[in-house]
């Protein structure tokens, strides 16, 4: 579960923050139905730092390791954030139903994380980009 509280005050109901450059990361993000359950959700690229990525990274999180969730005052990251989007999202479309079907468990999603990442960083080395690497502050 989260560990922390994030002193973020956004217009948004939830923040996710992701890696642009992951294929995975972008399309996950683009195909989840969150409004529906959530409101207004912002979608921030990691790679273009600014003001939400700093707040996530001073509080000790890895955007290499996962991507996180801001929602109601509170971080989510990884395989929290992953089982925090399926617990908010809706069934309305394939995508979701299959979402929330591998991630709505939280022993499930902790037992597949590991794969997610392992495919993420080798599609990023295989397409020749890089990881985040450390966060400049």
């Amino acid at each position: 579960m989260p560990t922390s509280k994030s002193g973020t005050e956004n217009a948004h109901a939830a923040v996710i923050i992701y890696d642009g450059e992951c294929p995975f990361c972008s399309s996950y993000v683009r195909f989840l139905r969150l409004k529906e359950a959530v409101g207004q959700v912002e979608l921030v690229n990691a790679r273009s730092g600014g003001p939400l990525v700093n707040e996530v990274v001073a509080a000790g999180y890895n955007l290499d390791e996962g991507m996180v969730l801001i929602y109601g005052g509170r971080y989510y990251h990884g395989a929290d954030c992953m089982h925090m989007i399926a617990l908010l999202s809706s069934p309305s479309t394939l995508f979701n139903r299959i979402n929330i079907g591998l991630t709505r468990s939280p022993r499930l999603v902790h037992l597949l994380y590991p794969a997610f990442r392992a495919v993420r960083n080798v599609t990023l080395w295989l397409l020749g980009r890089p990881k985040l690497g450390p966060p400049t502050l």
